[in-house]
C-alpha cells in the first residue's frame, strides 16, 4: 500500500515514534507499504515553526534530508492537486489536511492520519 503521511504522523515517525499508535507503527514498518511525504507537510512545518507552535520544533531542512535518506518518497504539490481541493466537500477546513487528501485521491494513495475529522471523507483515509 502507498501511504501518504499527514504532518503529525510524519513528525512523530521521524522524531517521536512513541507517540504513534501500534497500528501506525505496524503500517510504517511493513515492507509491503511505501511511505510518502508531501511538500505540503514541509510547508506546514515551516509555517507553524515560524509561528512558534510547540509541536513543530524541528529543522525542516534536516527532516526532509533524513526522510529521503530513509527511503521516503517526496510528493510535490501540483496544480492538479490544488484544483482537486475544490471538489472536496467542506467537511474539514484545515487547508493542509485538504491538500493532503486531494493529493492522496489524485495519486491513488492512502492518507494516514490521526485526525478523525479527516476520516469523514471515507475513501483514501486511514485513521490510526
Amino acid at each position: 500500500m502507498k501511504l501518504l503521511l499527514d504532518t503529525h504522523i510524519l513528525l512523530w515517525a521521524a522524531g517521536q515514534p512513541e507517540r504513534l499508535s501500534q497500528s501506525a507503527r505496524n503500517l510504517l514498518t511493513s515492507r509491503e507499504n511505501s511511505l510518502i511525504f508531501s511538500a505540503a507537510s514541509i510547508w506546514e512545518i515551516v509555517i507553524k515553526l515560524g509561528l512558534g507552535h510547540k509541536d513543530f520544533k524541528v529543522d525542516p531542512y534536516r527532516l526532509r534530508k533524513e526522510l529521503v535518506a530513509h527511503g521516503y518518497a517526496e510528493l510535490p504539490v501540483t496544480a492538479e492537486h490544488a484544483l482537486r481541493v475544490g471538489s472536496l466537500p467542506p467537511l474539514h477546513k484545515d487547508p493542509f489536511d485538504r491538500i493532503l487528501l486531494a493529493q492522496a485521491r489524485s495519486e491513488g494513495l492512502v492518507l494516514l492520519t490521526t485526525d478523525s475529522a479527516v476520516a469523514q471523507y471515507g475513501d483514501s483515509v486511514v485513521v490510526v
